[in-house]
Order: structure tokens, then C-alpha cells, then sequence
């Protein structure tokens, strides 16, 4: 276990990294303490959008008390299919510093949520690290979930080891041209197989406890129409180069939102064939498939 120490260390790289910013996969360099957004849209504040206990979630994470999300403006990806396009391609929202997101998280764990759950997180690493070691020191006992969209920095991934219990990333696409095509991010793939290793190696395989997660490596894949090939890839990735015992959950939540009839393949909703297809996949390989 590390010490309070060495994390507060590794929260101000995290910082460090902010401005120019150099937290995620773009690199875009945007000197955030200047005003300056980069790809994200993300000021060097942390922008809420809301914050709640949701039931929505997987059933590990919801457990009895919900999981206590916390919704973030902003977003790396911006994928054109986005169902929270809403929240994740804008900067609207409340601006926290430390201490407010310190007093959210203790006030989510008090009345009753199984975890803290950051939705969108990348771009604000820094400021949740912050909120994390101040809520802690407060009193914080429950786990921390990063959720994201698996489009990650391993060496930002390196500097949160030991403040994240949960990781819960998708992995979204395996083939650069999909990557590209959907999210301007060619190079996604390769980027998310490092970044899941480096989870996984803080974490391991999703540990729970009392019916609710409380430690490890928890992957979503979204069932995206024609893409049945690439949600193959993904899951013997998982199986063979992961664990064998990841969770996964392989959704089929999937809606032809925000700009996908821009894109005639992925303008429509996945068929029931498609999604059983990688459901079956994931259990001949033995993953272990979340609800």
C-alpha cells in the first residue's frame, strides 16, 4: 500500500501533466492554466455536470445503495454516436475546486452509494486525485471507479495507482479505421490495450464483496452495428492477454444518437443476432459476462 506520501506525489504530476496537457492519448499540449481548451473542451477546473446515486449501472456497481456518480463535462473521444453528447461535448456545468468534490463524494458514501463513480474522468485526473486524497482523509471508505472510455494515457494510468479501486473502461473499437472514422483517434486501439494491461496490473480481476465490486478491472463493450468482427477482437484481447476472469459487460444499449445517421452503417440499432454473437464469444472464452 502507498503511502499518503508518495500519492500526494503522484498528484502533483498529475498536475504537472495538466498544462500544457499531456493526461491523455491527443497530447494536445494546450496550456490549460492559461485558459487555453485542448480536444477536450476541458478548462483547468473541474467542470460537474451532476452528480447522484444511479441505479442504471452494472449490478456489481449498484449493489443496494446505487453508485454514486459523479458526471463530467468534457471528453477526449467525442465519438459521433454518443448518448451523453449532452454532458461529454460540453463544458457546462458547475466548477468544483477540491474541496467541493471532497464534500460530493463523502455526501454520495453517507447516504448510501456502494462507490464513488467518475464518469468521464480523463481530463481532470489531477483535480480528482486532489478530491480523492482530501476525501479520504476525511473519512472516505468506499471504492473509487474510473470510468472511461478507454482512450487512455498509460503513464497518466501510472501516476493514479493506488488512488483507483475500480477501473471500468470500454473498449469501444479495434480497428484504426473505425477509430478514426467514429472518434478522430486512430490509434485507439493500441492505446486501450496498453492502458487496460496497466489497470490490470494495479487491480487484477474484478474482486466482489457482499454482492458489490470492490476492487478491479470491470470492461464494457458496446455492441456497434456491422461491427461484430472487431467486438471478437476485442474479447479474445481480453481473454488472452488480460484474464481469462475479466468481467465484461457486452452491451447492446447501443442507439443511432447524436451524429450516426451521419454514418449510414451505424445508423441503425444493432440486431439481436449481432449482440448474442459477442454474448456467446465472451462465454466460450470464459469471460466472466456483468449484468
Amino acid at each position: 500500500m502507498k503511502t499518503q506520501e508518495e500519492l500526494a506525489h503522484q498528484a502533483a504530476e498529475l498536475h504537472s501533466r495538466q498544462s500544457p496537457c499531456r493526461l491523455c492519448p491527443r497530447d494536445c499540449r494546450s496550456p490549460r492554466e492559461r485558459g487555453q481548451m485542448g480536444y477536450c473542451r476541458a478548462p483547468r477546473t473541474l467542470i460537474v455536470a451532476s452528480t447522484g446515486a444511479h441505479f442504471g449501472e452494472e449490478r456489481v456497481l449498484v449493489g443496494t445503495g446505487g453508485s454514486g456518480t459523479i458526471f463530467l463535462a468534457g471528453c477526449n473521444l467525442r465519438c459521433a454516436f454518443c448518448q451523453n453528447h449532452d454532458i461529454s461535448h460540453t463544458t457546462s456545468g458547475a466548477r468544483w475546486n477540491a474541496d467541493d468534490l471532497a464534500y460530493a463524494m463523502l455526501r454520495l458514501a453517507r447516504g448510501g452509494s456502494e462507490n464513488i463513480n467518475f464518469v468521464t474522468p480523463t481530463h481532470y485526473a489531477p483535480q480528482i486525485a486532489a478530491g480523492i486524497l482530501l476525501a479520504r482523509r476525511r473519512g472516505l471508505a468506499v471504492p473509487i471507479v474510473y470510468n472511461c472510455g478507454g482512450y487512455e494515457s498509460a503513464e497518466t494510468l501510472q501516476l493514479l495507482d493506488g488512488l483507483i479501486d475500480i477501473y471500468m473502461p470500454d473498449f469501444k473499437f479495434w480497428s484504426p479505421e473505425a477509430a478514426a472514422r467514429y472518434a478522430n483517434a486512430p490509434d485507439y486501439s493500441e492505446r486501450a490495450r496498453a492502458a487496460f494491461l496497466e489497470m490490470h496490473r494495479q487491480v487484477g480481476d474484478l474482486v466482489v464483496e457482499n454482492e458489490a465490486a470492490a476492487r478491479g478491472l470491470l470492461v464494457r463493450h458496446l455492441v456497434l452495428p456491422d461491427a461484430t468482427k472487431d467486438g471478437r477482437a476485442i474479447l479474445d484481447f481480453l481473454a488472452r492477454d488480460i484474464s481469462p476472469n475479466t468481467f465484461v459487460n457486452v452491451m447492446a444499449q447501443y442507439r443511432p444518437l447524436h451524429r450516426a445517421a451521419e454514418f449510414p452503417e451505424i445508423a441503425r440499432l444493432p440486431t439481436g443476432r449481432e449482440v448474442q454473437e459477442l454474448q456467446a464469444h465472451a462465454r466460450r472464452l470464459g469471460l466472466r459476462l456483468a449484468e
